[in-house]
């Protein structure tokens, strides 16, 4: 777990004083560049560890460095994991061991270190809740009861049972396997196994959960990376995928491009436009991706996809029609 990671590089820092990043790496039995970016971690988060160059140089804490980092409690040191990302912490429901976290990184400062993390945190903001458009940028919520329940049958490796609603569907009870957990642009996902095949649920569509008394069946480690990409592989290329032929306005060409599973042929036409031949996940996939973009696009193929489309438009032409 990264968070104890991060507590024990510190603890190193200040029981040996200067340590190279071999050896720390060799202690926390992680490779140099894992020691790299927890270093940076570190200093993110307020904690002075500076580089000292030459053949006996390394890293160490700042002369008069104190902190209780013992102090710290579970959700805490997990908060760390996500202190880049007050968002990460929401989705897994850890804003507020983040928010206290941080308070006693920053108390355990020295003073004069105390107000220039002060200073130049008043200098930074991350992840406002508007963009230049003033869109609300809305993060999906999942009751703090729901998430800490699943949080704890990741780390305990216990199997969970949870209560979800899938799309279009009644919501079910499963009993899964945890893998691990996953946050992408505001959401976050459980990755998990249930009757032996892989399974990736959204946390917002978890209803409740329960943590079971027995051992989760799954392996002892995991890359968190690759059975993301796995997962994001299997989703792409699994369902009832479509391919359409559209026509679209250059201006408008990466929009559709960035909805699209795969891009199969693409040629300019006489008028300046671009005809593209582009695949989506399923047909209400391709109806949403196309309506995104209004006039900017147009469907040329196949007939039920221009005809969702129509009918879409007319029922918003109804409802603004003007009374007689």
């Amino acid at each position: 777990m990264r968070a104890d990671r991060l507590v024990s590089l510190v603890l190193l820092l200040r029981q040996h004083g200067r340590l190279s990043a071999a050896t720390l790496a060799r202690e926390l039995e992680v490779s140099t560049r894992t020691v790299l970016r927890d270093i940076e971690a570190l200093s993110a988060a307020g904690v002075p560890v500076y580089a000292e160059r030459g053949r006996h140089g390394g890293f160490a804490l700042l002369p008069g460095f104190r902190t209780e980092l013992t102090g710290l409690n579970h959700d805490e040191a997990l908060a760390l994991l996500v202190a880049g990302s007050r968002r990460g912490a929401q989705a897994f429901g850890l804003g507020s061991a983040l928010a206290s976290a941080m308070r006693k990184v920053v108390d355990a400062l020295p003073e004069n270190y105390r107000a220039t993390a002060a200073g130049a945190a008043r200098r930074l903001l991350i992840d406002p809740e508007t963009d230049l458009l003033s869109r609300q940028l809305v993060a999906e919520e999942v009751p703090d009861t729901v998430v800490a329940e699943v949080r704890r049958a990741v780390f305990a490796g216990h199997r969970l049972r949870i209560h979800y609603a899938a799309v279009d569907q009644t919501p079910k009870w499963r009993t899964v396997d945890p893998i691990g957990l996953v946050t992408v642009r505001d959401q976050g996902y459980l990755l998990a196994t249930r009757s032996g095949a892989d399974r990736t649920y959204r946390l917002s569509r978890v209803l409740a959960a329960e943590v079971l008394a027995e051992p989760a069946q799954r392996p002892d480690r995991v890359d968190l990376d690759r059975a993301w990409q796995e997962r994001s592989t299997q989703f792409r290329t699994g369902g009832d995928q479509v391919t359409v032929l559209v026509r679209v306005n250059p201006a408008r060409r990466e929009e559709l491009v960035g909805t699209a599973l795969a891009v199969r042929a693409e040629e300019a036409e006489a008028d300046g436009r671009l005809r593209l031949e582009v695949t989506f996940q399923d047909p209400r996939h391709a109806v949403w991706a196309l309506w995104q973009l209004a006039t900017g696009a147009e469907a040329l193929a196949p007939q039920w996809l221009r005809d969702s489309l129509r009918k879409r438009a007319a029922a918003i032409a109804t409802c603004y029609e003007v009374a007689p």
